[in-house]
């Protein structure tokens, strides 16, 4: 025994105690052993050479084909009889019910598309194909340092035929020696700090949870039915879901020690870099702010002094809009004054956790992430979508073992379901063609749909067989997923029809009459012959859409942390994968409960629930959320955003915001839907104070950050406009300073020399606020430690963790920890909680995005703003003008909501910026400009009409102000265009729908919200239609002609035909007049044709494909036009005769 390893471990199998030591680079961290576990206490030992720490543990090993410490009655035909075939109760095979006032069940099913367990071979056996020779003494070690075991006959034929290649890393085989007994310096854990090493044992609430520290379990809904662990550990083919130490990899009696990775290699180069913008353009840029605000101020002094006494009413409305367009402006232009552009280096990210130096097997050192995939209907959002969607996740360059991807079907429909095991069956082809061929964009529809070479770049010679392969596959592929609705339909009638005869035989049986009717459930019908444990096409009780039970499908179970490499192609393969790791990362569907009475809460409630089931089944530090429709384009995307986590300074930083990309645009962007002004201007300026708001999707979460509690350092700004910086650590706060701040939620601490701190930590883990879930609750601290820095990059007061540490296989998932996992996503377990007010995405809001970043922002997180030169993510928009309208009115409405509520930037804290806070105010305000822009744009009609003008003449000051005015902002949109490298065309699109959407859909979201506040009316969410996959020959702009009547429409149409209509009357009156005054004329005209420039594309819209108007269209204009005609003569009868006695003669017939 090695008296000097300093992990010594006490064996315990069938009453026979084995003693042996384990060395290891670092204590190792899992689920079931808390890093930070105050409970746990350090052993030290002083060995024959000196003082050293020894870490104690007693593990009870059961027994595994590997380790046969009992009989073998267990493969005798009476156990068989008894227990069942362990083979068929395997967690990825069953799908998993629970849900209120119901028990957890786990339904068993087989599906293809689950991927099968294959039987190893034993690890006493020759691991070459074909040789099943038991390996001897002599040769029980690798004799390749690759790990790879071979007998001794092997290695003679390798080394004489295969040139000394070794058959499982096809390197020349390097001969590992045997490890020194003597003490060796280099095998000590590298430690920084005494306080972040890792406990032996995870203690919960002061007590040892011995169910999860030793090898048998009780499940949590039927605590008195025991969990035999050893029938577990068998059929999952020896993986040890519960322990606190490493394995060897060759038994109990004889260990080996290999030379840990080096992890911190050139810790001292940055891995991002932040880039400010050229003082050329950014100077410059400031100081016409600073002009045009002056102009401003100067034109509106000049419009209040100068009213035009012949037209009160025309000045007042004028000056009242014209004050608060300059207001708008501000708010919108300060936020802007700091923008900043970032970069990040991956080869220094690869250098420092993924170091190929003494890392034969690949070990990667960075922290897991768990990305949520969510959709709610299978109509208007495609299965096909969302399975490219899933695809692109799971061939992802991001280490295999690190990731994990959760589907939320909120709707809970088969069609999802079986879409989603369709790509994990293709997933299998897909993503090892991916990895071996470096394809880029992930997503199969987008890749096979690039019009550009596909050769470009490609090396391998196999490449375009393969490629034929594998589109072929993916045809098939989507005529499958294409077919679901149909193929699910025709199975659940002919499954009916099925029931009903059965049912009927039975009732005759029962003596029943021959023509009496027989009533079953129209139930939908699952491939193995199971009902569906969603939602029913018939929409019946307990499987309707708002009424069933939860439901988690492990669909991909967690892969190892070996690289998975085939030495031979198999027959079955479709393409060669020899050199390819064919491992698949975590796949999950997941179907929250949703009962009659609860509040779910749209996204918001699907998103918590997700963050829930993820902590007990993953825990990923890291939480990257997408929408369906939303893949990943760039296959590195995820590194690019780790690097500002991982940084110096990153355990600050709260989420990484990545800009949305959208496919499927017209040419022209009619409809601005690429939004490059907010994403390239207005949120790269964000980027330079607090960081950019959250925009819903393509985004990368701290999961503690989500969990409320704040960052380990803040700033407060005091003073006007925040000028005084009071920097402090959160960790130090006074007693009295956290009872009053009601934001402050105390970041997780593990210094067990304070007890007041560990005192506030209980306070702030109470199931008050997170839950009953003990799983849930004790998985905190562990996704606390993986999101730190390293030590030799924490800041100050901060905690750090050991480089390598991270370095280790995930811990199994087991039946228990699935059946947690059913109880966290039940409708009613949020009740009495946290959860949506402080605690994950928060409720109370459309726009549940925005809020979930201001709290964050609030609290002292700081974000980042991640521009790739790859677009990182692409999706979808709706292209159509109706769709687009009620895009824009469910962000508006949003926006009123968060007006009205408590998180209006008026009461944010002191440590928000005062600029960030301007920015979220804005957010805000915005939806009310619509009330004076509606009635801006109205003035130049009125004029028109009247005869008069805003102005009593057209003033030479009058004239250079508005002159000022227009060329600074035009000036500021020229440089605004320079740094942000947009176009002068995507500016002026910008422009157009600002005002479309300011006199369509911004008003109706204003009374929406205000009969939110005032009568408590609640406000509808209409989900946006996603578009499907095209087929060959569709026109794939198709839906940018279809014309859908709304009352949205009925503003912007009023506004064109009164400007029209008005500047035929006022060259009519001008042309014909006695006395024509031609300035009032031109000064209406000039604005009327603003307003009508800024809706032409509305209007364009309006007239479909070919130009013709819609028949409704038509009906509105003919009564405006009326209504307009009556007012006109109202004002101006045509006889000279008075007002009065016009309309006394005038009468309706």
């Amino acid at each position: 025994m090695d008296r000097d390893s300093p992990v010594r471990i006490t064996v315990s199998s069938s009453g026979v105690l084995h003693n042996a030591a384990l060395s290891s680079p670092v204590r190792r961290a899992s689920f079931l052993n808390s890093p930070l576990s105050s409970g746990g206490r350090r052993r030290s030992a002083v060995g024959g050479s000196g003082g050293s720490e020894y870490v104690a543990y007693t593990v009870h090993i059961p027994s595994t084909p590997d380790h046969q410490f009992i009989s073998n009655s267990q493969n005798s035909p009476d156990y068989q009889k008894i227990h069942g075939n362990p083979n068929e109760n395997r967690i990825k095979d069953t799908v998993f019910t629970g849900g209120f006032n119901s028990e957890t069940r786990a339904h068993a099913r087989r599906m293809k598309s689950v991927e099968e367990i294959t039987v190893l071979k034993s690890k006493l056996l020759c691991q070459v194909d074909g040789c099943d020779e038991k390996l001897l003494d002599q040769s029980s070690r690798s004799q390749c340092e690759c790990g790879f075991r071979i007998c001794d006959d092997c290695y003679v034929d390798y080394w004489s035929n295969g040139a000394g290649v070794c058959p499982g890393c096809k390197e020349p085989f390097q001969e590992t020696g045997v490890e020194d007994d003597d003490g060796d310096d280099d095998l000590q854990p590298m430690m920084s700090e005494e306080k972040d090493t890792v406990n032996p044992m995870r203690r919960n609430r002061g007590g040892v949870r011995l169910e999860n520290n030793f090898s048998l379990a009780r499940s949590f809904k039927a605590p008195n039915q025991e969990f035999d662990h050893t029938r577990w550990l068998f059929e999952t083919n020896g993986t040890y879901g519960f322990g606190n130490a490493v394995w060897p990899r060759e038994g109990c009696d004889k260990y080996e020690y290999e030379n840990p990775p080096v992890f911190n290699d050139r810790r001292n180069r940055p891995l991002t870099r932040k880039v400010g913008i050229s003082a050329a353009v950014l100077s410059p840029y400031r100081l016409l702010i600073v002009i045009r605000l002056a102009a401003l101020g100067l034109f509106l002094t000049w419009r209040i002094l100068h009213p035009n006494h012949d037209a009160v009413w025309l000045w007042l409305m004028s000056v009242i809009c014209e004050v608060w367009f300059a207001f708008s402006w501000l708010l919108d232009q300060l936020p802007k004054l700091c923008p900043v552009t970032r970069s990040t280096d991956l080869t220094v990210l690869k250098e420092r956790f993924e170091p190929t130096q003494n890392n034969p097997k690949g070990l990667s050192d960075l922290p897991g992430i768990d990305i949520f995939v969510s959709t709610a209907d299978a109509e208007k959002e495609p299965p096909l979508v969302t399975a490219n969607t899933i695809l692109s996740i799971l061939a992802v360059d991001y280490p295999v073992d690190k990731i994990a991807c959760y589907l939320s079907d909120d709707g809970g429909s088969l069609v999802t379901f079986e879409a989603l095991a369709e790509a994990a069956s293709f997933a299998k082809t897909w993503v090892p063609f991916c990895r071996k061929h470096e394809i880029e964009p992930r997503n199969p529809e987008a890749y096979f749909a690039q019009k550009g070479d596909p050769l470009k770049n490609k090396r391998r010679v196999d490449f375009v067989r393969e490629r034929r392969k594998v589109k072929r596959e993916y045809d098939e592929f989507k005529v499958r997923v294409n077919a679901l609705p149909e193929s699910i339909r025709r199975r659940s009638d002919a499954c009916n029809a099925r029931q009903e005869i059965l049912a009927k035989k039975k009732q005759l049986e029962l003596g029943g009459k021959p023509f009496e009717s027989v009533k079953i459930s129209n139930a939908t019908w699952m491939s193995d012959g199971n009902t569906w444990h969603g939602t029913w096409f018939s929409g019946e009780e307990d499987h309707s859409r708002g009424n069933h039970a939860g439901i988690i499908q492990l669909m991909l179970a967690p892969p190892g942390p070996e690289c998975g490499y085939k030495t031979e192609q198999e027959p079955e393969d479709l393409i060669d994968t020899r050199g390819v790791d064919t491992r698949l990362p975590m796949l999950v569907y997941v179907s929250r409960e949703k009962r009659p009475g609860f509040d779910h809460n749209k996204k918001a409630g699907a998103m918590n629930a997700l963050v829930r089931a993820s902590a007990i089944m993953s825990n990923g530090s890291f939480i990257l959320n997408l929408d369906c429709d939303h893949y990943i384009y760039n296959s590195l995307a995820l590194r690019e955003g780790m690097c500002f986590m991982l940084d110096r300074g990153g355990d600050k930083i709260c989420y990484v915001q990545f800009p949305q990309r959208f496919e499927g645009i017209d040419p022209s962007d009619r409809y601005a839907n690429h939004n490059t002004v907010f994403f390239d201007v207005s949120m790269r300026a964000l980027d330079g104070l607090q960081g950019p708001m959250y925009v819903g999707t393509g985004c990368i979460f701290r999961r503690i950050a989500l969990y409320g509690f704040s960052p380990p350092r803040a700033t407060e700004h005091h003073g006007w406009f925040g000028g005084r910086k009071l920097k402090f650590s959160l960790k130090r706060l006074r007693k009295n300073k956290a009872e009053d701040d009601t934001e402050m939620i105390m970041p997780i601490v593990d210094d067990q020399d304070n007890n007041q701190e560990g005192d506030e930590l209980k306070q702030a883990l109470i199931p008050e606020r997170f839950g009953d879930s003990t799983y849930l609750i004790d998985s905190i601290a562990v996704a606390e430690f993986g999101g730190r820095l390293i030590h030799e990059l924490r800041g100050k007061q901060s905690h750090g963790r050991p480089s390598g540490s991270l370095a280790v296989q995930r811990e199994p998932i087991d039946r228990a920890a699935i059946e947690e996992a059913i109880k966290v996503v039940t409708c009613f377990y949020e009740d009495k909680t946290e959860w949506g007010k402080r605690v994950g995405w928060i409720y109370g809001s459309i726009t549940e995005d925005v809020v979930t970043g201001y709290r964050m922002h609030n609290r002292g997180w700081r974000s980042v703003y991640c521009v790739t030169k790859r677009d990182a993510f692409r999706g979808t928009a709706p292209i159509n003008l109706t769709d687009r309208l009620i895009q824009v009115l469910r962000w508006a409405t949003g926006s009123v909501e968060i007006f009205f509520s408590r998180n209006n930037a008026l009461f944010a804290s002191r440590r928000m910026k005062f600029l960030q806070r301007i920015a979220y105010f804005n957010v805000g305000m915005y939806p009310f400009t619509s009330i004076f822009l509606l009635a801006y744009c109205v003035l130049p009609a009125l004029s028109l009409f009247s005869g008069k003008f805003i102005v009593q003449s057209l003033n030479i000051t009058f004239l250079i102000l508005l002159l000022a005015i227009t060329v600074t902002l035009s000036m500021l949109a020229l440089l605004e265009i320079r740094w942000s490298k947009i176009t002068l065309h995507d500016w002026w699109r910008n422009e157009q729908f600002w005002l479309i959407g300011g006199t369509s859909a911004h008003p109706v979201a204003v009374i929406q919200g205000l009969l939110k506040v005032i009568a408590g009316i609640d406000i509808s969410f209409t989900l946006t239609s996603k578009p499907a996959a095209l087929d060959d020959g569709e026109d794939e702009f198709a839906e940018l002609y279809e014309f859908r009547f709304t009352m949205l429409m009925i503003p912007p149409v009023t506004i064109i035909l009164m400007n029209v209509a008005a500047i035929a009357v006022g060259i009519f009156r001008t042309v014909y007049s006695p006395f024509p005054e031609w300035s009032k004329l031109l000064g209406g005209v000039f604005f009327s044709f603003w307003v009508l420039s800024h809706l032409y594309p509305f209007a364009k819209g309006l007239m479909g494909r070919r130009g013709k108007i819609s028949t409704i269209v038509y009906l509105w204009s003919m009564l405006i036009c009326i209504v307009v005609s009556l007012i006109f003569l109202y004002v101006h009868p045509p006889d000279g005769s008075p007002r009065q006695g016009f309309m006394m003669r005038f009468q309706f017939p």
